[in-house]
């Protein structure tokens, strides 16, 4: 059962979000985005239960960029790889469809048979270092600068920084306010953005003083320093901000393992 101080971020955050929705919805995207999915619409459900686990005065708010079409357009939870969210989170529930799909792109929610590696490789981290959620909760969240996906009419996933510079003023503006409002609501210590680009928003919105800016490098797997060991890369790049805590998790803190199934 959530405390009132739990229920109180949860209702926070979510009147932020719907807030963010409306502002984002009048908004359009042209050639060579095809799609649009957001994921904080269609895939609510388990979204919701993710945001229902966040606390306020966290030790570091993790900033991505914006969902990838494997994970949290799939799941509603950022870097959502099905695997992680479903065996180590314990988040599940129905995922409905985007309004216009894209054909190659088809959202199927926790049945989607391919994984994330970016998610696999954070969270795989997160579950090594903490050991449990309750830990990571109490210590961190993560959320996404952008909620969209934009889907090429190739297929292809494209990110926020590749759009038109006008389409970019438009979006940014109101994920820019969400920003603020999310760390308001959280008060971390840290934010850390995954990714030079999310890291490029923090600094650019919120004035350090209250909490410490930084970066750690992102995991995606087009990224050649990512693949040569991510998660010791990430937490050297955390012991130098100061934001890397003790985890918990015994002599396993640090290496990446696959998710043990948990009962439901």
């Amino acid at each position: 059962m959530l405390s009132a101080l739990a229920v109180g971020v949860f209702e926070s955050l979510r009147a932020a979000e719907r807030r963010l929705c409306r502002e984002l919805a009048p908004l359009r995207f042209g050639p060579p985005v095809a799609a649009v999915y957001n994921p904080l619409v269609y895939a609510r459900r388990p979204h919701e239960g993710w945001l229902r686990r966040a606390r306020a005065g966290v030790r570091v708010v993790y900033l991505g960029m914006n969902p990838g079409p494997f994970g949290m357009a799939q799941t509603g939870v950022p870097f959502g790889d099905v695997t992680h969210v479903r065996g180590w989170l314990g988040i599940e529930g129905p995922v409905g469809r985007p309004e216009a799909e894209h054909p190659k792109r088809p959202v199927r929610g926790f049945d989607c048979p391919r994984s994330e590696v970016s998610g696999e490789r954070v969270w795989g981290a997160l579950a090594a270092h903490y050991g449990t959620p309750d830990r990571f909760f109490r210590a961190a969240f993560i959320a996404n600068y952008c909620p969209l996906v934009f889907v090429e009419a190739s297929g292809r996933n494209r990110t926020p920084d590749k759009l038109p510079p006008r389409e970019r003023e438009a979006l940014f503006a109101p994920c820019d306010r969400h920003l603020r409002r999310v760390v308001e609501v959280l008060r971390p210590r840290f934010v850390v953005g995954i990714g030079r680009f999310a890291e490029g928003r923090a600094r650019a919105v919120l004035e350090e003083g209250a909490w410490r800016l930084g970066g750690i490098l992102h995991p995606s797997p087009a990224s050649p320093a990512a693949n040569r060991g991510w998660a010791a890369a990430a937490r050297r790049q955390l012991r130098a901000l100061g934001a890397c805590d003790g985890g918990e998790a015994g002599p396993a803190a640090g290496k990446a393992g696959r998710p043990r199934s948990r009962a439901r």
